[in-house]
């Protein structure tokens, strides 16, 4: 997957600059897509060169101009081709995971401090999405939510993240539990 497909599936929900895209994502696709503001507005410059996307100026009185971008027929096409292609299986590479394998031979408390930096990241980022969910639902239910919400997508990938985030909690908790229960065991 490219960086441009995360942005055409942000501009569903309509125009934005690429500030705006910027933050967005940070509370849309962080919880599957990463990417710097840098890559983003070098990947908004070719996608509209492309004919993917348009611009178009907003003048500001106390502040710069600014160009919001929207998708065009092209991008539309382009994001339903996208959708289309099966996609392929995960493949996780995670340093974190490579340093706990070699934990046995390695600095077992620099890794134990990574564990529990993981385990620290992986409840703020699910208490960020737990915020996401409770404005996207606006005091509804869930269940109200998925029915009348004009758009599905954004909420079932928060329920991905939150879930990855979950897996990522538990582990992180089971690892330390097992790394202290062993420290006893050996000292």
């Amino acid at each position: 997957m490219a960086l441009r497909h995360a942005v055409l599936a942000a501009l569903l929900e309509g125009e934005a600059s690429g500030y705006d895209l910027a933050k967005g994502f940070d509370a849309s696709v962080a919880n599957f897509w990463m990417a710097t503001p840098q890559q983003l507005y070098r990947e908004l410059d070719r996608m509209e060169s492309e004919g993917l996307i348009e611009a178009r100026l907003v003048r500001q009185e106390r502040r710069p101009n600014k160009r919001v971008f929207s998708l065009t027929t092209a991008g539309a096409a382009a994001l339903a081709a996208f959708t289309a292609v099966p996609a392929r299986p995960t493949a996780l590479r995670d340093e974190l995971m490579v340093k706990v394998y070699a934990l046995d031979g390695g600095d077992g408390e620099a890794v134990r401090t990574a564990i529990a930096e993981r385990l620290e990241g992986a409840r703020a980022k699910l208490a960020h999405y737990e915020r996401i969910g409770a404005r996207l639902l606006d005091g509804r239910s869930e269940e109200e939510y998925l029915a009348a919400a004009e758009r599905v997508g954004p909420y079932l990938t928060l329920i991905g993240g939150r879930a990855f985030e979950q897996a990522n909690i538990t582990w992180a908790e089971q690892a330390l539990l097992v790394l202290e229960r062993r420290s006893h065991r050996t000292g």
